[in-house]
């Protein structure tokens, strides 16, 4: 114990070794994690933990939702009301920190839930590609843009040709930068919330 450390007891059937290393495993830090980070950032971790990447990475998804679900039942620990909240918005399907966080804005401000990493197709079956968020029965899709997508031509002329293809099917799609987010959020919110009220939903 010493000034700026917080310690932590683990079972030692919580240990895995990984390449000679005793490694705590990710439900337990995920637990461990709830008497540190404020919600938005574990919800995050949980995020990334449970996600299956659509390209397959060796050893993913770290931990399924009913695994962090089980470790968060042991009762005592720090933090652990935090954790246990934080479960509530953890969901499969998010490719990114910042899509979690537009996420969390959008339905703590009381919009209905999304599907996350929505795969859409055009009305005749063709594939047009994935989105970060989609509220498909209002025909509304959102997207986190990083600096990915203005750094990269190629990515571009790809996501340029996706968000036509969705518009022309008839999708209301929404895009949000690092300025739409923290300060810019209630403008954000307010966008979203008159695209999904043209296409239908009832406040």
């Amino acid at each position: 114990r010493a000034r700026g450390v917080i310690g932590h007891e683990f079972d030692d059937r919580s240990v895995i070794d990984v390449r000679g290393l005793p490694v705590s495993e990710s439900p337990e830090v995920f637990v461990s994690l709830g008497s540190i980070l404020p919600l938005r950032f574990l919800v995050a971790v949980g995020d990334y933990l449970v996600l299956d990447p659509r390209r397959a990475q060796h050893g993913r998804p770290w931990a399924t939702i009913a695994q962090l679900h089980l470790a968060a039942q042991e009762v005592g620990r720090r933090g652990i009301r935090s954790t246990r909240s934080a479960l509530e918005y953890v969901r499969l399907g998010v490719e990114s920190t910042k899509e979690t966080e537009l996420r969390l804005e959008l339905v703590m401000a009381g919009l209905p839930e999304p599907e996350c990493g929505h795969e859409v197709r055009d009305r005749l079956g063709r594939w047009i590609g994935w989105f970060d968020l989609a509220w498909p029965t209002f025909r509304v899709l959102g997207e986190y843009d990083g600096d990915q997508h203005r750094t990269s031509t190629a990515q571009y002329d790809r996501d340029l040709r996706r968000v036509d293809a969705v518009r022309e099917d008839g999708w209301n799609h929404l895009r949000v930068r690092k300025s739409g987010l923290g300060a810019g959020a209630p403008a954000t919110v307010a966008q979203f919330r008159r695209a999904l009220i043209r296409g239908g939903w009832h406040p």
